[in-house]
């Protein structure tokens, strides 16, 4: 039997959050912004663990905050990052930034799990308003209908799906914990970012690379077929599972008119997010052949023969760089790198014979990861499993 959420769930929103409250790692409730759900997605957790903030009873009284319950799904609703398709189920009572979304089953009649999952295949940018910066509203997702079978039929769904979500959760774990050794070696070869310990020379990155984005595509140009042109969405799940999904493309055609402009990214070149999440890094492979969106990626390409592709994206993901990302965005409400602030970052630059031996230690442990399964067999399975029950329907 299929039923509107509106009768089988509460919906709850998020709240402001002011930034003198901010930061705080004590307090009666984990305070969850739309970037530490992504967290607990990309470590592969079905439930928030991860949290950046919390706050008082007090001041979450004093910001009127919405309190959502233990058992509540939660969501990006607006930009970017709902398209990433990314949920999490609260443990505990907490607040959710106004970025966010929560909905919370009616237990009686939903498993918080299978629930979990009939959220999972929602596509959320299939119902989202179609504007600039894509939007979903409650009213339209209380009209969403999903399967309701019985709670023992719910139970065994459950178990199938659940069982596959462990495997993945292995499987991130086991390549988590590679990056983690690379990230140490990283350290050990070049040091602390923050306070340069071993006093490596320092540059603007306008110095050591072309710091640039892509030719504008206007919406009359983009089609349903051809090559890939990505968004941050696309770009960030390539990144994080290697998945080469795309739904917007280009003529090959245009492709081939920006190819001889000298406007298409080569292999070695870093494309850089630089709108809501900020910063991660993709190294262009050989056999790529995509477009990608302007304003929202960063293009990086021509380094100078003092610097590699590879230091500088691992350089990215390390706290003490990130520092200056932040402190670049202190006091803005939308997480924004433009090029002007990107050629200005100061970069530490140890000399090449180093990163070249860096270099080598990654190679070594991205044979390890690539021995392992990748996550392509694991997320059929699911699909297969979700189109099965949610979409097809069960007889």
């Amino acid at each position: 039997m299929r039923k509107k959420l509106k009768d089988v769930c509460m919906f709850y929103s998020g709240t402001g959050f002011p930034i003198q409250y901010q930061g705080q790692t004590k307090g009666e409730y984990p305070f969850y912004k739309v970037g530490d759900i992504a967290n607990n997605a990309i470590a592969g957790k079905i439930y928030l663990e991860l949290c950046n903030n919390y706050i008082s009873s007090d001041v979450a009284k004093m910001i009127k905050g919405c309190i959502l319950p233990k058992d509540t799904v939660v969501f990006a609703k607006i930009g970017e990052a709902l398209k990433l398709n990314r949920r999490a189920i609260t443990s505990c009572d907490c607040l959710i930034d106004n970025n966010a979304m929560g909905i919370a089953p009616k237990l009686d009649s939903l498993r918080i799990q299978y629930f979990y999952f009939c959220m999972k295949n929602l596509k959320m940018q299939t119902l989202a308003e179609s504007t600039t910066v894509p939007s979903v509203r409650k009213t339209v997702l209380e009209k969403y209908e999903i399967e309701v079978p019985s709670l023992v039929e719910q139970e065994e769904i459950e178990k199938k799906l659940t069982l596959t979500q462990k495997i993945i959760e292995k499987r991130r774990q086991e390549l988590s914990y590679l990056d983690e050794i690379i990230k140490a070696r990283f350290v050990e070869l070049f040091g602390d970012p923050d306070n340069n310990e071993k006093s490596w020379d320092i540059d603007k990155m306008e110095h050591l690379c072309e710091v640039g984005s892509s030719k504008r595509i206007y919406q009359n140009e983009q089609s349903m077929e051809g090559v890939p042109f990505l968004r941050i969405s696309d770009l960030v799940n390539r990144i994080d599972t290697g998945s080469k999904k795309c739904d917007l493309y280009i003529p090959i055609e245009k492709l081939a008119e920006l190819k001889e402009q000298g406007l298409v990214p080569r292999p070695g070149d870093i494309l850089l997010t630089a709108r809501g999440t900020l910063g991660r890094c993709y190294i262009v492979q050989s056999d790529d052949e995509f477009y990608f969106q302007d304003g929202m990626i960063t293009w990086l390409s021509n380094y100078d023969r003092r610097i590699t592709a590879l230091y500088i994206s691992y350089l990215f993901e390390m706290p003490g760089f990130r520092k200056q990302i932040d402190e670049l965005q202190a006091g803005s409400t939308v997480a924004y790198m433009s090029i002007s602030m990107t050629k200005k970052l100061n970069i530490m630059v140890p000399p090449i014979e180093l990163q070249n031996q860096f270099a080598d230690f990654v190679k070594q442990v991205d044979k390890s990861k690539f021995d392992t399964m990748t996550f392509a067999p694991i997320y059929a399975i699911i699909n297969l499993y979700l189109h099965t029950y949610f979409y097809q329907g069960r007889r």
